[in-house]
């Protein structure tokens, strides 16, 4: 943005060289009406034929649908194992691994997924209060590939309470080769709350929930949706 002053002259007190697009308030207004056009909501993103990072990096707060078909994910990528660590003490937080499907297994999911399309998309977690006080975490994926290469794989993935944005996150997975198997572990530093904010947290258990996005080539091909409580441990009243 230009730091430069409209300019005048000393005689006759006309005005040289004004700037165009008007006065201050008009280029305030306008400024004002491209800041929100920057901002997109969820409606608006799903008439789109595709869906990129900077829009995603847009929205406003979690959103309540999916924002893509299962099947957008024509690459057949498969998460198969996912475990948290504190990264101070190395103490394993959470973990789960996919079982090794079998034909049975196959029949199974795809009766799942006929009267879900969303099955496997979503995951409730429940930690102790004590996982707000961590610093830093790593969080190890690993995850399959199919026939078709997978170039600039990138998760974006935004944290809210509410309304209120916690953080975001943007981790790239770089290039797969098909029918690979890989392995990554991303680390997560966690924003600093309050007593009060942790406190309010706790005590509003799946409020906290987030939006995990994946691209291939800047275009979404996975989103996945998880909600949080911190309470566990604790009795109820």
């Amino acid at each position: 943005m230009s730091n430069s002053s409209d300019r005048t002259t000393n005689g006759g007190g006309s005005a040289q060289g004004k700037k165009k697009g008007g006065g201050f308030l008009q280029r305030q207004a306008k400024s004002k009406k491209k800041q929100t056009s920057d901002v997109f909501d969820e409606e608006e993103l799903l008439t789109r034929p595709f869906i990129s990072p900077d829009d995603v990096l847009k929205l406003r707060c979690c959103t309540e649908n999916y924002l893509c078909d299962p099947e957008a994910n024509v690459y057949s990528i498969d998460f198969t194992r996912f475990k948290i660590r504190d990264i101070e003490t190395g103490v394993v937080l959470f973990e789960i691994a996919k079982p090794p499907s079998s034909d049975e297994d196959e029949e199974v999911d795809q009766d799942e997924e006929e009267t879900d399309p969303n099955a496997g998309r979503f995951v409730r977690y429940q930690f102790t209060p004590q996982f707000l006080k961590l610093h830093t975490v790593g969080a190890t994926v690993e995850f399959s590939v199919g026939e078709k290469p997978v170039n600039s794989f990138r998760m974006i993935e935004r944290h809210y309470f509410g309304e209120r944005l916690l953080k975001s996150f943007d981790f790239n997975f770089g290039f797969c080769i098909p029918n690979s198997k890989n392995t990554c572990e991303h680390i997560y530093e966690f924003p600093k709350l309050s007593t009060e904010e942790m406190q309010e947290m706790i005590s509003n258990p799946y409020k906290t929930r987030s939006d995990s996005f994946y691209f291939v080539d800047d275009k979404l091909i996975m989103h996945n949706k998880a909600d949080y409580a911190y309470n566990g441990g604790i009795a109820s009243m």
